[in-house]
């Protein structure tokens, strides 16, 4: 079996990696990766490959930032040259960026199966260039692998009942492998002395790319500090540095009240400040679902999300403005408990995709 992975982001890489794993201890099976680089920072990437024990990328296409039709259209040309040479029997793709589509899109004019992990995840806000690119990857894959009954619902709803499977999320299967070996990593992070505080990410273009939006939410941190009395600590994306720098908040930042801006961690580092935070305040998708599965509760800077089993089960709680996100940490402060369900699987995923495209394909293994 030969598999083309395609990826491009941080998170990308973090949750096809139990799937690379998998399909390396395959002796039948021929893993390619293909890596379009859509993050700019390729230094960070590179170290994430590293931090995980993954074979590096095959290609490495260098694409970089650009407008998405821009971007979409060299991922596109390039990954489409790529399959025609190799000619895999399925090409894996995950999520919902513009790497995905690109992926998705290349195979499946070429009518090469296309495997979509993280299938059938709605937010239902066209607005978000996420929720295009998860919605027509669906329409044109082959194999949609959902992390949870609810997104195989959305999937039927839309009309797609055939190659649809229930299988977990990865994101269990990369914490279950890499939290014991995370343990050692970034030693002298914010847990070391013991304190408590509350971590934060920010990197959405609704998030970011706004001044005024990004100055409230520069308060909302500080607020943040004032009502628990906590360290509000920061790791500043690349984008959310560059876009400070260019809206002339970057002294205003680095000058908070309580709040430190630390530069960006690791997969493995932040995985422990996770894993110790009193509480995460965040607008990623993939931070929602570690922070449930590891009992931190979550604030969530976003009018909707597709991640909607954290919200059920009372780890999430959606807060767009400041003053919504202050109340919901010190609600968040007050809870004891946070025994709350896993709604995403147990560790497994990975094996059962590859198990499943085995059988689908009709390939010895």
């Amino acid at each position: 079996m030969r598999v083309v992975t395609v990826l491009g982001t941080r998170p990308e890489i973090i949750k096809l990696s139990p799937i690379i794993r998998s399909i390396s201890t395959r002796e039948s099976a021929t893993s390619i990766l293909i890596h379009t680089n859509q993050h700019y920072d390729r230094e960070l990437d590179a170290i994430f490959f590293e931090e995980l024990n993954l074979q590096a990328p095959d290609f490495d296409l260098g694409i970089g930032t650009h407008p998405h039709g821009r971007q979409v259209g060299l991922m596109l040309a390039a990954i489409e040259e790529i399959l025609m040479a190799h000619r895999p029997d399925v090409v894996v793709v995950q999520g919902d960026t513009n790497s995905t589509f690109a992926g998705a899109l290349a195979a499946a004019k070429l009518h090469i199966p296309v495997a979509h992990v993280e299938a059938g995840l709605r937010s239902f806000d066209m607005k978000m260039p996420e929720e295009v690119n998860r919605v027509m990857t669906d329409h044109i894959s082959t194999f949609r692998f959902a992390p949870t009954p609810r997104a195989a619902g959305h999937l039927h709803a839309e009309g797609i009942t055939e190659g649809v499977y229930v299988v977990g999320n990865t994101v269990v299967d990369a914490l279950c492998q890499h939290l014991e070996v995370a343990s050692d990593a970034g030693k002298n992070g914010p847990w070391a002395d013991g304190r408590e505080y509350v971590l934060a990410t920010l990197h959405r273009d609704s998030n970011t790319d706004s001044p005024a939006r990004l100055n409230e939410l520069l308060t909302a941190l500080e607020q943040a500090h004032e009502v628990s009395g906590l360290d509000v600590v920061l790791p500043a994306h690349p984008r959310v540095i560059h876009r400070l720098e260019r809206f002339g908040l970057l002294h205003r930042a680095r000058s908070l009240s309580g709040v430190r801006i630390l530069e960006p961690m690791g997969y493995l580092e932040f995985l422990v400040a996770l894993k110790h935070a009193r509480v995460v305040l965040t607008d990623s998708g993939g931070v929602q679902e570690e922070a449930c599965i590891l009992g931190v509760p979550c604030v969530t800077l976003r009018t909707s999300t597709e991640r909607q089993e954290t919200v059920e089960v009372g780890a999430n709680v959606l807060a767009p403005t400041g003053p919504e996100a202050v109340a919901a940490i010190r609600t968040a402060l007050t809870v004891q408990e946070h025994d709350w369900p896993n709604p995403f699987g147990q560790g497994d995923a990975g094996e059962r995709i590859v198990d499943l495209l085995v059988q689908e394909l009709d390939l010895a293994d």
